[in-house]
């Protein structure tokens, strides 16, 4: 069975960059687009002129899930379609290697407007948690947020 481009570029990704890594017990490595496309792909055979299609199949989560990895930054011009990319990435410990792959979203689902917003504002639930707190409550917070509207009048 034939691999697809992707695959075929995840497949070398591994190979050369996330088991050596892993097997050298590293953390942290990073892999350079113009490496894994110059040194490593060109040795397969891979067409030229590909270069978005092999930034984009190194960031996919499900290449981050897979090998238990989460990209710590994307050095590069930003569209992040370049030779000159540099993925970093940080190699999750056995037990975090579950935790990431759940917060990691799935494929998208179609959601209503009610449900987006849901999601979008239950980020900022107890964003002023200790600072509402530091004054006494709600109550003393609102006083202290009115007082200082009154000083201004």
């Amino acid at each position: 069975m034939d691999l697809s481009l992707s695959e075929k570029v995840r497949a070398v990704a591994l190979r050369k960059y996330v088991q050596p890594a892993k097997e050298a017990g590293k953390s942290e490595f990073s892999i350079a687009v113009k490496d894994l496309l110059k040194d490593d792909l060109d040795k397969t055979m891979f067409p030229g002129n590909r270069v978005p299609l092999v930034c984009s199949a190194i960031t996919t989560r499900g290449f981050q899930r897979e090998n238990g990895l989460e990209i710590i930054v994307i050095d590069g011009p930003k569209s992040k379609t370049s030779p000159t990319v540099v993925v970093h990435y940080r190699i999750a410990a056995e037990g975090q290697a579950e935790r990431l792959e759940s917060t990691l979203p799935e494929t998208p689902i179609a959601e209503d407007s009610e449900a987006r917003a849901y999601r979008l504002t239950e980020k900022l639930r107890g964003l002023l948690k200790e600072e509402i707190a530091a004054y006494g409550g709600a109550e003393g917070f609102m006083r202290w947020v009115r007082g200082h509207d009154e000083e201004v009048e």
